[in-house]
């Protein structure tokens, strides 16, 4: 009898003292402001879809025939559905031989295999090889109905520290940022929530804690390489557009014009300031058939300029970022006038866009 008064003393301790730690946590919980309850929670919510990406390559020593795995950088990213797709940025995983995917309180690292990138909007997808007991993937919200002054938080892994919280607010939109591969990124998201090296990849979220963007890139101050205030993001409507698209062709399907240009470097050389240079023209492409030339090369090895692009639908052409951003506004099948000089002479022609 004695024993079971016991026990039944022990349960009454023990449930009494749950009821006393959640009334507990509400309490603690209640101590915060508004403000700040809202980013607990969403650090909370959003944390566990939130992962480190390290960029692993063979490395080889002079003498020896074995190769040794070394991280060669590191960046953020999170997890985009049950299948263990990851998002990232290009830029974070470019020139990686394999990569290492870790997850907030989690010791153990997940191998994971490229998918799929696109450097020109800095967007990449890895799947994890092995996945753990349980994935917890991002919520997408929208982009094109976002306001300055709206409340942001980034949630990434700056300077190697894992899984760290910074608030901020959107600072502006639709700013057009060149980006990695040299071509601009329109739409950005401008916030002041502080993005530093090794944030690149990692979730910019709202209010809701729903994903609105991947933090990309930041301008910095004195050249320290650390957040002065001006960090940027691209779209979620973008990432949103791209993404399936390189989970299921590993690349991304644009409209263009069957042409290869000429970098701005080299076109400088030949006396370009203005326009796009043809550096090729695919034999089989629409533009082929209107036409356009690239750059020739006679028996003597003498070379001539291709025909010089200035302006798509009355839209000026002074270099490839200005044809690339023109022509990404247009779908496979539509119908585009160019205007190109040959010989210092303006021409005309129609041409329709085709898949590249």
């Amino acid at each position: 009898m004695r024993s079971i008064r016991v026990y039944l003393l022990i349960v009454s301790f023990i449930f009494a003292h749950s009821i006393w730690a959640q009334s507990g946590a509400k309490k603690d919980m209640s101590m915060f402001l508004e403000n700040e309850r809202n980013s607990i929670n969403i650090f909370q919510n959003v944390a566990d879809s939130v992962v480190n990406v390290s960029n692993m390559r063979k490395s080889r020593a002079m003498f020896d025939m074995d190769s040794a795995e070394v991280e060669a950088g590191m960046g953020s990213g999170f997890i985009w559905d049950k299948d263990g797709f990851v998002v990232t940025n290009f830029h974070v995983v470019d020139g990686g031989d394999s990569f290492l995917v870790s997850f907030k309180g989690n010791k153990k690292q997940y191998r994971a295999k490229f998918v799929g990138g696109d450097p020109k909007k800095d967007i990449a997808v890895l799947r994890l090889i092995e996945n753990p007991t349980d994935l917890h993937p991002i919520i997408p919200g929208e982009s094109k109905n976002l306001m300055v002054g709206q409340k942001t938080l980034a949630i990434g892994n700056p300077l190697g520290l894992d899984h760290t919280l910074t608030t901020g607010t959107i600072s502006a939109l639709d700013r057009n940022i060149k980006g990695y591969a040299g071509v601009t990124i329109n739409g950005m998201i401008q916030t002041d929530a502080s993005i530093n090296p090794g944030n690149s990849g990692g979730a910019l979220l709202d209010s809701q804690g729903k994903l609105i963007g991947i933090n990309t890139m930041i301008f910095n101050g004195a050249g320290t390489g650390s957040s002065a205030g001006l960090g940027f993001a691209i779209p979620v409507d973008i990432v949103k557009f791209i993404v399936p698209q390189l989970i299921k062709y590993g690349k991304v399907i644009r409209p263009g014009l069957g042409v290869a240009i000429l970098e701005d470097y080299y076109a400088a050389r030949f006396g370009l300031r203005e326009g796009a240079m043809i550096k090729y023209v695919d034999p089989k492409g629409p533009s082929a058939k209107a036409g356009l030339k690239g750059i020739s090369r006679n028996s003597f090895g003498e070379y001539f300029i291709g025909d010089i692009i200035v302006n798509i639908d009355n839209t000026p052409i002074k270099n490839y970022d200005e044809l690339f951003t023109a022509i990404d506004k247009y779908k496979i099948g539509d119908t585009v006038k160019v205007k190109y000089v040959r010989n210092n002479k303006e021409k005309i022609v129609t041409i329709k866009l085709v898949q590249i």
